[in-house]
């Protein structure tokens, strides 16, 4: 098994040699990799493909993109294969985490390219008294400067009556995930 995608992935059944794959007749979305330093065995992302039914799929040295498969890999016996059937998913689905895949890996045997990136003018901008400007930017990993200094919390949310506030009891604050605190 290996995990393919943003955050912790979608679980991927494979890596497969591919030369020896036999497709099973399932939707699925797959994905063509290869080892490019054979001592880390970190895979590459060279192409992804979804399917309505894998068997169909002119795999393994059929595909239109087979040349370019074995051209990054060096050899057809250095080309693998990881297959992911979406739990319930139409090819819409499928499709969607192509172009995830896509986006956050850049195969390059792939033709169509998507992007990760988004304009401001796509979600317009907002203005509400509770909230602060967003603190992350565009890329993963990426903080985004704020110009502007966001007034305190207090300065615009009326105050609470205190008779509605709940009574501290002293208690110690519960801690989640099935630990007791030391």
């Amino acid at each position: 098994m290996i995990r393919l995608g943003s955050l912790a992935g979608y679980p991927f059944e494979g890596p497969r040699v591919l030369a020896g794959f036999t497709a099973p007749a399932i939707p699925a979305v797959y994905a063509i990799l290869y080892l490019p330093d054979p001592a880390r065995q970190q895979y590459a992302v060279t192409y992804v493909g979804h399917s309505d039914d894998l068997s169909q799929e002119p795999l393994p040295f059929r595909h239109p993109r087979a040349s370019c498969w074995i051209e990054r890999a060096g050899s057809r016996w250095k080309v693998f294969i990881a297959t992911y059937e979406v739990p319930g998913g139409l090819a819409s689905h499928r499709e969607l985490i192509v172009r995830e895949l896509c986006a956050v890996y850049h195969p390059s045997c792939n033709e169509q390219q998507f992007d990760q990136a988004w304009e401001d003018h796509w979600i317009g901008s907002y203005d509400a008294p509770t909230t602060a400007p967003l603190s992350t930017g565009r890329q993963p990993g990426e903080s985004r400067h704020v110009d502007s200094v966001v007034p305190p919390v207090d300065s615009v949310v009326p105050p609470v009556d205190s008779g509605d506030l709940p009574v501290d009891s002293g208690d110690p604050p519960v801690e989640t995930g099935g630990r007791s605190p030391d």
